[in-house]
């Protein structure tokens, strides 16, 4: 009884250890290196996306507890009518 368990580890352990080396041969060319320097890529490009939208957010978060948005959309506001005026 242990020998057939122990055969069927053996197996299990083979099996694994040949789709490992299979998926290291298929990355080591270059098509594999494509493929790994693109996937980090658009990793790197969706990480910079998020921490930007969360910044914004924060930003806007921090803006409106302090007050500042409505203060700075009058002065907006006047700067515009002072442009106009001007013409």
């Amino acid at each position: 009884m242990n020998r057939i368990i122990w055969m069927g580890i053996g197996v299990a352990i083979g099996v694994i250890a040949f789709r490992k080396i299979t998926e290291a041969q298929s990355n080591l060319g270059p098509e594999g290196l494509n493929r790994a320097v693109g996937r980090l890529a658009d990793g790197v490009y969706d990480f910079a996306d998020a921490v930007r939208a969360g910044m914004n957010e924060r930003e806007t978060e921090l803006r409106g507890a302090l007050g500042l948005d409505s203060g700075l959309d009058a002065r907006l506001e006047q700067a515009a009518g002072k442009d106009a005026v001007r013409r």
